[in-house]
């Protein structure tokens, strides 16, 4: 039995012999990865299932705490996950699943397969425990309206106590299964002497439910002048609807990160050494190892194509949405989908060494860490709850001497309606609504909080090489010796090019295929200095039977040049005959092509745009120049990056930092949020907030845009549940709010948060400078 075995039905603990299964340490890779520097130390990510609020994060955080061994534990009640870091040399993964056993919940690895399948079946339970409050509340409601409209004398005491009894027969059902998962949770957190949000929810049932019963088994009782069975069913029901669409939302949410760590293969085609193949397990794949992999199913571990050619899909890891050719030679990476052709695969990372698997713990990371707001409304969670319940006291007591049942009608009425779900939602629902999107679009987020960072930032700085530019060169100008064309110059120099690797030489090819196209130049006889430049015999291919002619295509001592006719600007490469100096060509980085347009669009925001760079001064002006970037510095170290970094932040800006992270680290760690190609380096080493997973720099103006957006839609869902809050608890204690109508609002409330938090999810894809409109 494996990890992804853990099958009961939601909720049904797991005995001590299943959960020791995860105790053997082949099993922890399917659910945990080890310190790279403390071989003991493991985090692990989990689903806890059993959660419905913040208090019930907090309860688990707790819970994993108190463990020997657990060194840390992050539990976020929006995702349902937890983060728990724990070394092998003190605990083991069942003694920690033991606990949050122990505290009334469920650990779950966050890779286990049939993940999907239990939240389906708990989704199928709660619409049945819905349709049964929804069909129970009509009946009842039917029971109840003769006595909303009968003037006196119009219903005797018989048809009124029938009514009555038939309500009560009514509501059974609705107490004793739709109210299930309420009481299930309210009486784990007294048994345990802690507090939850259904709690007091479960407290004003329960209330409703025993006044009107008394009434009705007792007409001449302090209770009997009037029963609650119709704002009882109907107080459940649109709980359960708010319940109920904020799971399936939820759900929405999981799903897309579960789509993700679950698009490997539970086995592959491996090819023997007798050329036959044999199914076997993705765990046993080794570098080195050839794989059949056919159309429709999903690359296993990153490899090189070495047979057959195909299409690729690769939009969850790299944003990319269009399918993407591999040939011979080409590298594939796990996760994602042969559309084509069958191919073979000569495997060249297995596991955690995977892009994938990279990608998967930056999504896992995100998914647990917790905004700033949320982390103030999961403190304030449990005070609130206390304050709620001795508010509830008070105004039962000062309406108890006027009418008992009336008074405990309001203090329903405020246990309801004071639930703080919408609060404990406001900033978490946003953020991972916004995190999801960015992930579509090809950029990851490390952790949550560096959104609320990026929507304030005034300043991005810009790494030039890699980042503004690309690693090829592109040919800028070329100069000629009299009666020598353009054309012909590039030509005999492609024809040199072609036989090095030098990326001045790869620029000149480049340059002659754009122009020329086909070309009439051939070489022989060629040979390569390194470093120096190309030599070799030119020839014209339509001019049978004429020798060719021996050039040179390199630096200026390569190509015996003394002096050059034309003064170089920057970079440049010489061509040469044996009377001297032919042309001479100038080569600039290639800067990718849509960063004029994201440097006019941050500048739009209203955001400044800085590069540095630690090349030649001149080459950084010129890259800025043609970026339209006013602030550059070039010559710069690490060190006088951070320093530049730092004089910025004691102005008073806000500094989103993007670089490649090959040398950026400790810049890209102190701006106040950062971004890193994740091509570019280890996406586990990386030192950003943010991973561009793609190659273009739109991605930076979106999330820019969509960051400013979450902050907005954060800001309303604060102020609307605050409002909400304000508005409602003075007209409950006053007795002017219902049970039902209280039901209603909270439901209401929390599905309203949620709502405008998904406003995020129907963001356009891909993103460009043009999406995401503020």
């Amino acid at each position: 039995m494996t990890a992804a075995t853990l099958t009961s039905p939601p909720l049904a603990p797991h005995s001590a012999a299943t959960l020791a299964l995860l105790d053997d340490p082949q099993e922890w890779g399917a659910f945990s990865r080890a310190d790279q520097y403390d071989p003991a130390q493991w985090e692990s990510s989990v689903v806890i299932e059993g959660m419905h609020c913040a208090a019930c994060s907090l309860t688990v955080e707790d819970a994993l705490r108190r463990v020997p061994g657990v060194r840390s534990a992050q539990v976020s009640a929006a995702s349902q996950r937890a983060r728990v870091v724990w070394s092998s040399a003190v605990v083991q993964p069942s003694g920690w699943m033991q606990a949050v056993q122990q505290a009334g919940y469920r650990a779950v690895p966050a890779n286990d397969v049939f993940a999907s399948e239990r939240r389906r079946a708990a989704s199928r339970q709660a619409l049945w425990r819905w349709l049964v409050a929804g069909l129970c509340m009509m009946q009842v409601m039917m029971y109840a309206w003769p006595a909303y409209v009968a003037q006196p004398g119009d219903l005797t005491g018989e048809m009124e106590q029938l009514l009555r009894w038939a309500s009560w027969v009514l509501t059974l059902p609705v107490i004793l299964f739709s109210c299930g998962p309420f009481f299930k949770s309210a009486l784990r957190d007294v048994a345990q002497l802690r507090i939850s949000m259904d709690l007091p929810v479960a407290l004003g049932m329960v209330i409703t439910f025993v006044v009107s019963t008394a009434g009705t088994f007792d007409p001449q009782g302090i209770f009997g002048r009037e029963v609650y069975f119709d704002s009882l069913t109907m107080f459940v029901f649109f709980l359960l609807t708010g319940r109920w669409l904020e799971l399936r939302l939820r759900d929405r949410t999981a799903g897309a990160l579960e789509a993700l760590m679950n698009r490997l293969p539970d086995s592959v085609e491996r090819q023997t050494a007798q050329g036959d193949f044999e199914r076997v397990a993705v765990r046993r794949l080794v570098a080195g190892d050839v794989v059949r992999v056919q159309p429709g199913e999903a690359f296993a571990a990153d490899g090189l194509v070495e047979q057959g050619s195909t299409l690729v899909d690769e939009a969850l890891l790299s944003g990319e949405s269009h399918p993407l050719p591999r040939g011979v030679g080409a590298t594939v990476v796990a996760g994602s989908h042969n559309l084509h052709a069958t191919v073979l695969i000569k495997i060249t990372h297995v596991g955690e060494a995977t892009r994938f698997a990279q990608i998967v713990a930056l999504m896992e990371s995100a998914s647990t860490t917790k905004p700033r707001g949320a982390l103030l409304a999961d403190r304030l969670a449990k005070p609130f709850l206390l304050a709620v319940l001795a508010a509830a006291g008070l105004a039962c007591a000062w309406w108890w001497p006027q009418d008992p049942g009336h008074a405990l009608m309001v203090a329903v009425a405020v246990l309801v309606v004071t639930c703080p779900c919408a609060l404990s939602l406001a900033t978490p629902a946003a953020m991972l609504a916004a995190a999801g999107t960015l992930a579509r679009a090809g950029l990851l987020v490390r952790n949550l909080p560096s959104l609320e960072a990026l929507a304030a930032v005034d300043t991005v700085v810009f790494d030039k090489t890699g980042t503004l530019t690309r690693d090829a060169m592109a040919l800028r100008a070329v100069h000629t010796r009299e009666g020598v064309s353009r054309t012909d110059a590039v030509a005999m120099a492609a024809a040199l090019a072609r036989h090095s690797l030098h990326p001045a030489s790869k620029a000149l090819v480049q340059a002659a295929e754009r122009e020329i196209g086909l070309s009439a130049w051939s070489c022989q006889a060629v040979a390569e200095s390194a470093g120096q430049g190309v030599a070799g015999q030119v020839l014209n291919v339509t001019q049978p039977g004429v020798v060719g002619e021996a050039l040179r295509l390199g630096s200026a001592s390569f190509c015996q040049l003394t002096a050059s006719p034309v003064v170089p600007e920057g970079l440049s490469v010489h061509l040469a005959d044996s009377q001297g100096w032919l042309a001479t060509f100038v080569l600039q980085e290639d800067l990718r092509p849509e960063v004029p347009a994201v440097v006019s669009a941050l500048r739009a925001q209203g955001v400044q745009v800085h590069v540095l760079s630690g090349d030649r001064p001149e080459a950084v002006m010129l890259v800025a120049e043609q970026a339209g970037i006013a602030h550059a510095q070039g010559g710069c170290s690490p060190a006088d990056k951070l320093a530049y970094l730092q004089r910025l932040q004691a102005q008073g800006h806000t500094v989103a930092m993007v670089g490649d992270g090959l040398n950026d680290g400790p810049v890209l760690a102190g701006a106040h949020t950062s971004f890193a190609f994740g091509q570019a380096v280890p996406l586990a080493q990386a030192q950003s907030d943010l991973v561009v997973m793609g190659g273009s720099l739109d991605a930076v103006v979106g999330a820019l845009q969509l960051a400013r957006k979450t902050q907005r839609i954060v800001r309303q869902n604060l102020w609307w549940a605050l409002a909400y809050n304000a508005a409602c608890v003075p007209l409950a204690v006053a007795g002017y709010l219902p049970a039902w109508l209280a039901g209603l609002g909270m439901a209401s409330s929390s599905l309203l948060v949620v709502l405008n938090a998904l406003r995020l999810a129907r963001t356009p894809r891909p993103m460009s400078t043009q999406s995401l409109e503020v």
